[in-house]
């Protein structure tokens, strides 16, 4: 049964940085303060400080004596982040199949839906969301809280130069069809195949990014 838990206000605020960090709102170098962060997101300083120590966490920022220096994503850090992806998402598939739910297969039917219903009328936007989606649902199915917790911080990492690939219909309708084998195998309960499928699907996401350009 997937599970949902209220998102407390720092939480809310990492989750807030995390996306301007690695969009590229927040530069890589830029320097921020914690000042400059509660004026800008109107919150206090003890949920911003928390964020801080989460986002210290996952090393997109270092604190320096001048303030909070923005790390981002590197290029060497895409190249680190899909060679762990593609190693391990399978295995996430795998056990997604092993346990499948109705919900868990009814969230992954929707996102694919709405996927396809995106990547017809080339909406990149919404065709990233729907695609987050599915990764994350086949996550939280997955039944293991260190693979999801391993995952989805690295997932959420690359958004910035996955919209880049999306803006590609082709690549689109093709990341599409991916997803529909790999939840047709996660419904069929046929382990093995998920998890060839996802490895198959995240090695062709890491190609297509670095060969990007």
């Amino acid at each position: 049964m997937m599970k949902h838990k209220t998102i407390s206000l720092a939480d809310q605020v990492f989750e807030r940085l995390e996306t301007d960090i690695i969009s590229g709102k927040y530069k890589r170098g830029q320097v921020l303060t914690e000042l400059s962060l509660t004026e800008d997101l109107g919150v206090s300083r003890t949920p911003i400080r928390e964020a801080i120590q989460l986002l210290e966490q996952e090393q997109l920022i270092v604190l320096q004596p001048k303030g909070i220096l923005v790390l981002g994503v590197t290029e060497k850090d895409l190249c680190d982040i899909y060679s762990i992806r593609v190693r391990i998402e399978g295995l996430a598939a795998a056990e997604a199949a092993r346990h499948r739910d109705e919900d868990g297969l009814r969230a992954l039917a929707e996102a694919l839906s709405l996927q396809q219903f995106y990547v017809e009328r080339n909406d990149v936007d919404h065709v990233q969301t729907m695609d987050n989606k599915f990764h994350e649902t086949v996550y939280d199915m997955c039944g293991s809280s260190v693979l999801r917790a391993t995952l989805l911080p690295l997932h959420r990492k690359v958004q910035k130069y996955r919209k880049i690939s999306f803006q590609s219909n082709s690549r689109a309708g093709a990341s599409y069809t991916e997803h529909k084998e790999i939840y047709d195998a996660i419904e069929a309960g046929n382990a093995e195949l998920a998890e060839k499928l996802m490895t198959k699907h995240v090695g062709n996401a890491m190609d297509r990014l670095l060969r990007r350009g």
